[in-house]
């Protein structure tokens, strides 16, 4: 059996990170056409197909995304073996998890608490809006993304929807405002509230106001969960959320729980995309909590 030319995968592994033939090739002081030569030698070694042309720009097909995280590794391994005289070091994994901007700080630590501990894993964390990350997804550049927004529909991308959690809405506020009834509609006469933005939160609120004759005074309209956290412990106004996203001003006595809205929950999701070769951290970590019912989306 051939083993890898490891001066092919330094060409490919320059050429990835460039993204770009032309920079790689002056990088490397050679020219356009060796480089393409020892990168289809590598193909062919492997093969797969490592780069694809879309919209005339170079990026890294599915093999192409694991080739490069192996050859971090094997390069960045043999630079910690010159560093320490022969010390080696254990292959470590990556996982790149994008997480929506928005979303509850404690929900993505929750998630991210089993991998956090590993020796072997190094977690790349990124964040920004669901149309930036499922672009990302599609492109290979993550592995998972966290979101309470699962995607749309879209024939051209195989989503796979892992709902995670379902986590109770509730009514909260500082102690001070919540020394009275913990009746909801009473609540909701006598003080303004900080809304989530859009979404079933929102929608399904609305609709209990609606049930209860209640006309709301909207303090606040807030898609960002760290920024509700922080709106309500101001005082002024209670906040319909999700206790885990203020879990620890709730334990310290800061903000209190006025009443659970019953019917109303935030769900969080992990959302994939179908490949050939998926991660084993990242099988092992939508294990615990994939559902039987994951969704083609």
């Amino acid at each position: 059996m051939t083993s890898l030319n490891y001066g092919h995968l330094r060409y490919f592994w320059a050429v990835a990170h460039e993204a770009n033939l032309t920079r790689a090739a002056e990088r490397l002081g050679v020219s356009q056409s060796v480089l393409s030569v020892q990168i289809r030698k590598l193909e062919a070694r492997l093969g797969h197909a490592l780069f694809e042309r879309r919209n005339r720009q170079l990026q890294l097909t599915e093999a192409g995304r694991i080739a490069l995280d192996h050859a971090d590794a094997i390069f960045a391994g043999g630079d910690e073996l010159i560093d320490a005289l022969g010390h080696g070091t254990t292959t470590r994994q990556v996982v790149r998890i994008g997480a929506r901007a928005t979303l509850s700080r404690n929900f993505q630590i929750g998630f991210l608490r089993p991998i956090l501990a590993l020796p072997d894993v190094e977690v790349i964390l990124r964040s920004g809006s669901n149309v930036e990350l499922l672009s990302e997804l599609a492109a290979l550049n993550l592995d998972i993304i966290l979101t309470n927004d699962p995607p749309p529909v879209d024939t051209s991308v195989a989503y796979l929807v892992h709902p995670l959690d379902a986590q109770p809405v509730s009514l909260v506020g500082v102690a001070a405002m919540l020394s009275g009834s913990h009746d909801l509609a009473v609540l909701l006469h006598a003080h303004p509230v900080i809304l989530p933005a859009a979404g079933s939160v929102r929608s399904g609120f609305d609709a209990l106001a609606n049930r209860l004759g209640v006309r709301l005074r909207v303090a606040a309209e807030v898609d960002d969960m760290a920024m509700m956290r922080l709106l309500v412990r101001e005082g002024t106004a209670l906040a319909v959320v999700p206790p885990i996203v203020v879990a620890d001003e709730l334990a310290s006595g800061v903000l209190v729980e006025a009443c659970d809205l019953s019917g109303i929950s935030e769900t969080f999701y992990a959302v994939t995309t179908k490949r050939r070769f998926t991660k084993e951290i990242v099988r092992w970590l939508l294990k615990p909590t994939a559902l039987a019912d994951d969704t083609d989306r």
